[in-house]
């Protein structure tokens, strides 16, 4: 066995996560409504672990904090740490054949390409149990919730992650049959944009970058409704309210029924791609590579 430990030496270790979270989130606010603490409680776990080390580790700018170099310093550590300590809890969590296996991914994701498959999932891999985690805004995988991760990245993550991309980032515009008919033959971006534009807030940016494409420059996404995931731009595009603007292959079964169709036939293959992410330790959990295999090899499949 290694020498022992001078345990006297930590720091204390439950102000960690107070501090994790307030340094990545730059706000002590959203770090105790991550952690569902008070803010008062979270600022308390700062003060900790500045008295205990005698540094700073905030700076106060007005309303905001940033971390100090000695903050900064700590964070790296305390990141190491605390992803090591997970990492080794995954492993023998892992090695429970009864324990369900976490995958994380958006909402519109998990309604339109994940949920519709996962019975299938199942009944191939017969003892796998699943437990689907949703969020709406959040795009960085969380390991705390998922051992696996159905998410987009711009590019490749670090080598820490395993990357298993499943289909390109792909922009293009749907719309009912009845709004595209509105359009009376005119298949033009300068036509599409008067139209009523449904915008993703999280992707504020993805219209400009469909009709820059088209070498037509300006402001196009100035929609009359904005909304907060691609599942509601798509539920009101087959009522007829809008166009959306689809990102992966989420409306596959409705083009396929043509009750959405194209108004315009033009594509754009936007950076990065959605894949599957997990840590190289997770994967080599025979059950969790099981999973993302099938779902490598269901990507063709429309359900």
């Amino acid at each position: 066995m290694s020498n022992k430990i001078d345990l006297r030496k930590l720091p204390p270790l439950n102000a960690l996560k107070g501090f994790e979270a307030t340094v990545r989130r730059q706000s002590v606010r959203e770090a105790a409504e991550e952690l569902c603490l008070t803010h008062p409680a979270v600022s308390h776990q700062i003060q900790q672990l500045e008295t205990d080390l005698g540094v700073a580790l905030f700076a106060r700018e007005g309303r905001h904090i940033h971390p100090t170099a000695e903050g900064l310093a700590l964070y790296a550590h305390v990141r190491q740490a605390l992803s090591g300590l997970i990492a080794g809890a995954e492993s023998i969590r892992g090695l429970q054949t009864s324990r369900p296996i976490r995958i994380q991914t958006y909402v519109t994701a998990s309604l339109r390409w994940l949920a519709p498959r996962v019975y299938a999932l199942c009944a191939d891999l017969p003892g796998t149990h699943l437990w689907l985690s949703t969020c709406a805004t959040e795009w960085e995988f969380d390991e705390s919730v998922g051992d696996v991760g159905l998410v987009y990245c711009d590019q490749p993550p670090s080598a820490s992650y395993v990357w298993e991309p499943l289909f390109d980032y792909v922009l293009q515009p749907v719309c009912s049959p009845e709004m595209a008919k509105s359009l009376n033959g005119e298949l033009t971006a300068q036509a599409l944009a008067r139209l009523p534009l449904i915008v993703t807030y999280s992707e504020r940016h993805a219209w400009n970058l469909w009709f820059e494409s088209l070498g037509v420059s300006g402001e196009y996404a100035k929609a009359p409704v904005v909304v907060d995931t691609l599942s509601l731009a798509l539920e009101m595009a087959l009522q007829g309210h809008g166009v959306a603007l689809l990102n992966g292959p989420f409306a596959a079964k409705e083009l396929n029924a043509g009750t959405l169709i194209p108004p315009i036939e033009h594509v754009v293959k936007a950076p990065g791609s959605w894949g599957l992410i997990a840590r190289p330790e997770v994967m080599q959990n025979p059950r969790v590579a099981a999973v993302v295999a099938w779902l490598k090899n269901s990507v063709m499949t429309v359900f």
